[in-house]
């Protein structure tokens, strides 16, 4: 009787569940040895929460299931010492890796690996090794039946009906489409999803930490969140359901005009789920016809472009250092998706001021205020050179456009000359009406709105303006020193006292200070008695 064949997987062989496959094709006696630092590995990773540990620890559980049912032609056994807390950590430098090849030289066996680099490194050092390479036939997970032409995304969470979000951009409504989805159900389809993201060449694992994981397959965003990040295991999958060209937009020829030749500092913003990605893929198609070259840094990488746009992902974790990057490629043009946290508006000034034209991605829930986002993040006098036009989108369709200039001037609502400073003025770009103005004021920078102050002016010299800064709200009226009430819509607010320049300063965190700002959201009249 021939002696049993013996096999030692490493960790990418055991994650990618391609270990089996060997043991269909082998007809006599095999042993699997399983390297101690390969649990070890699979445990720390699962205990992070990351779904390749717990795929690898579902594998090792299926080969013990098929030893035992093998009636003795394949047993499965541990060996090694368990590495040391300081080897798991520094994984990437290659003790785990040494630790198997150790194990595989000891026992005389063949080691398995899906890893390029241990199958180099193991044939060099003259050790029987089998390298399978990455899966090409791409695997098709069930997910993908639950969205149909209508589907933008489905919600799925253990034990809780399924809802697939219908409809198009503006208008969507959440639709129950399955009653009930188990644990083990939702399970299933988290392993599919992950062993596709690895064998679609189009698929990417783009974020994996403690309890969630972010994968990008072809045009699906997924995420899957377990225990305790989440308080049950959810998958939420999104995909764009339209695809536009700028012509989709019926833009002006001026407006056309400038993003062609002159906007270089652009803004897409709107609220989440109302189509500034569809915008971007469609501007991004824009400037690839007019002969661009353009690129996108993303986190994750979910945008619909043309496969001649090469997408970029934060580099080591750090979008700063693909930044670093983009600036020795120098595309004309690079599309920057999700400008939100500090360090993106000062990576996205940054390359502006290098040179590069940029098309950043931001939410807001008015186009004034992705410009509000950047104060107190880049200085007030390169904000123009930093962004010159803002897009803004609702129901996929852009609702305004306005463009920044630099200017000195004295602000609006004031009259002496000698307040005359440097003013951003915020135009409506088809009609080149003044919209806004941003100025410093004091050590606080305020954004004023200046039509529709202009237009009570004319109405009633008297009536009370309201200016708010990140602390304060001043209440400008023309009463000078005296006891006043403020009322809104004819209600008493409180009582206090005008300066001599018949100005009111509230605090923004006091009693008074949220009433007022209340009634100024509400749209109520401010008023002095």
């Amino acid at each position: 009787m021939s002696p049993a064949v013996k096999i030692v997987p490493d960790t990418s062989v055991i994650i990618d569940g391609r270990i089996t496959e060997i043991l269909t094709e082998e007809k006599g006696e095999v042993e699997i040895i399983i390297p101690e630092a390969v649990v070890a590995e699979l445990e720390n990773q699962a205990n992070l929460g990351k779904e390749t540990g717990v795929d690898g620890l579902n594998e090792l559980k299926s080969l013990r299931n098929i030893a035992d049912g093998s009636r003795g032609l394949i047993t499965l056994r541990f060996h090694g010492k368990p590495p040391t807390e300081q080897n798991i950590k520094f994984a990437r430098a290659g003790v785990i890796d040494d630790l198997i090849r150790k194990i595989a030289e000891e026992n005389d066996a063949l080691l398995v690996t899906s890893d390029k680099t241990q199958a180099l490194v193991s044939e060099a050092k003259g050790l029987k090794v089998r390298y399978i390479g990455p899966k090409v036939k791409a695997i098709k997970p069930q997910i993908y039946e639950l969205f149909d032409e209508q589907t933008a995304s489905v919600h799925m969470k253990e034990d809780t009906p399924v809802y697939a979000k219908k409809g198009h951009v503006g208008e969507f409504k959440l639709v129950e489409i399955r009653p009930h989805i188990s644990r083990e159900e939702l399970d299933e389809y988290s392993k599919e999803i992950v062993a596709a993201a690895r064998s679609d060449p189009k698929g990417y694992i783009e974020i994996e930490r403690r309890g969630v994981s972010v994968i990008q397959l072809r045009e699906y965003r997924i995420v899957i969140a377990r225990p305790p990040f989440s308080d049950g295991l959810e998958i939420t999958a999104v995909r764009p359901i339209t695809k536009t060209h700028l012509s989709d937009y019926k833009l002006s020829e001026k407006l056309l005009d400038r993003l062609a030749s002159r906007a270089e500092g652009i803004f897409i913003a709107g609220a989440p789920g109302q189509g500034k990605s569809t915008f971007a893929q469609a501007l991004a198609e824009f400037y690839l016809a007019k002969g661009k070259i353009l690129k996108t840094m993303e986190n994750p990488r979910d945008l619909q472009v043309p496969d001649v746009v090469t997408q970029y992902t934060s580099l080591d974790g750090s979008m700063e250092a693909t930044a670093d990057i983009l600036l020795l490629v120098r595309p004309d043009y690079t599309i920057y998706d999700e400008v939100r946290k500090t360090k993106d508006f000062q990576i996205f000034a940054d390359m502006r001021l290098a040179g590069v034209g940029l098309v950043g991605v931001c939410h807001a829930n008015r186009a004034i205020d992705a410009i509000q986002r950047l104060v107190g993040r880049v200085e007030l006098g390169i904000i123009p050179h930093v962004v010159d036009t803002i897009i803004f989108i609702q129901a996929g369709q852009i609702r305004q456009v306005y463009e920044l200039r630099m200017t000195v001037k004295v602000p609006f609502g004031m009259r002496d000359g000698d307040l005359s400073r440097p003013v951003i003025e915020i135009r409506d770009f088809e009609t080149g009406l003044p919209q806004y103005e941003m100025y410093s004021f004091g050590e606080e920078v305020v954004v004023i709105p200046v039509r529709q102050k202009a237009k009570k002016e004319q109405t009633n010299p008297d009536e009370v303006h309201i200016i708010q800064t990140k602390k304060v709200i001043l209440i400008k009226s023309g009463r000078s020193d005296e006891m006043v009430t403020v009322c809104a819509d004819g209600e008493d607010l409180f009582n206090a006292r005008t300066m001599r320049n018949g100005t009111i300063k509230v605090k923004r965190n006091s009693q008074e200070g949220r009433s007022l700002q209340n009634a100024v959201a509400a749209g109520q009249e401010i008023t002095l008695s």
